[in-house]
């Protein structure tokens, strides 16, 4: 057995481990309500192990076997579930430098992710080493602000996509930081960077209007904040209408809850990001009335380590 697939089956043994929630909580309540459960990581950057004992800041943290016990008790707490990841899956520990991502895309299937965007380490190996690894992810990559052209990723990513979860529809767009300045220009040769916040009024209206989507979420990997302006989640926050969820990357922003931008029609757009290396498993629950309109919004967020307390 090579070693690749015994880390595979072992991440898979960890799924059985069991633990007690202090959130129970059913899909649907008596009055007709429902919740959805937003689960995500970000900047994972191949850990697929916890951080060493030694480590000055996040000692023991993390570790896809554990996040996995704690998706695995999450999703029976609540079968409305989605899994997702906001970009940097690729590079940071010898596991990419053995399996150039392969490994990451793998356990991330197994732990049954819906969906992810793409982050600017997803191109380490060029369009041709992600295209190498893109079929061991049972799941799909949207990015709807790059511009493919003729590159074999116009095949593997796509601009968003939809999820029925109960009586629910969900929209799913991503969005990827400019690359210059950050890849080498031949590891993206092909690639168009388009504006965000146009692309990102486009989407909703298509997953508001053309799809009839009840929640929006943005995969971005454009990062938090910055000084000055460019472009990022709360500038999207800001100025685009239609989000409910913005799940960021890039920055490595620990956020202990999500920041909230009120919008003119009373609706709220939240952005969040759980720092880096999967440390955090990010979370957020929206409740829907009835009429399937966002009633509630609830974000706890669970600490990796060795104890999980759900």
């Amino acid at each position: 057995m090579d070693r690749r697939k015994f880390l595979i089956q072992s991440i898979t043994a960890g799924l059985g481990v069991g633990m007690s929630s202090s959130f129970p909580m059913s899909s649907i309540q008596d009055n007709g309500e429902t919740r959805i459960t937003i689960l995500h990581t970000n900047d994972t950057h191949a850990r697929i192990e916890p951080f060493p004992k030694s480590h000055p800041q996040f000692a023991g943290l993390g570790g896809v076997t554990r996040r996995s016990t704690i998706i695995k008790q999450l999703r029976m707490d609540n079968p409305n579930t989605l899994l997702l990841d906001a970009g940097d899956i690729f590079q940071g520990t010898p596991y990419f430098d053995e399996y150039h991502g392969a490994l990451d895309l793998e356990v991330m299937s197994k732990m049954g992710y819906d969906a992810g965007t793409l982050g600017d380490h997803e191109f380490e190996n060029g369009i041709e080493g992600f295209n190498e690894v893109a079929d061991k992810a049972k799941f799909p990559f949207v990015c709807s602000n790059y511009n493919f052209g003729s590159t074999d990723m116009s095949f593997l990513v796509q601009p968003f996509i939809t999820k029925k979860i109960g009586e629910i529809k969900v929209g799913i767009f991503g969005l990827g930081i400019d690359l210059d300045g950050l890849i080498p220009d031949s590891l993206h040769k092909g690639i168009t960077y388009l504006n965000p916040i146009t692309i990102s009024q486009k989407m909703v209206f298509i997953l508001r209007h053309s799809h009839h989507c009840d929640l929006v979420i943005c995969l971005s990997h454009l990062g938090y904040d910055y000084n000055g302006s460019k472009v990022s989640d709360r500038i999207i926050a800001r100025e685009v209408d239609g989000i409910d969820l913005i799940i960021g990357g890039h920055t490595h922003t620990f956020l202990d809850q999500p920041e909230a931008f009120e919008k003119r029609d009373g609706s709220k757009t939240f952005v969040s990001q759980v720092g880096f290396g999967g440390i955090i498993l990010g979370r957020m629950d929206f409740v829907f009335s009835a009429e399937k309109k966002v009633s509630n919004a609830i974000a706890i967020n669970h600490v990796v380590n060795q104890k999980p307390q759900l």
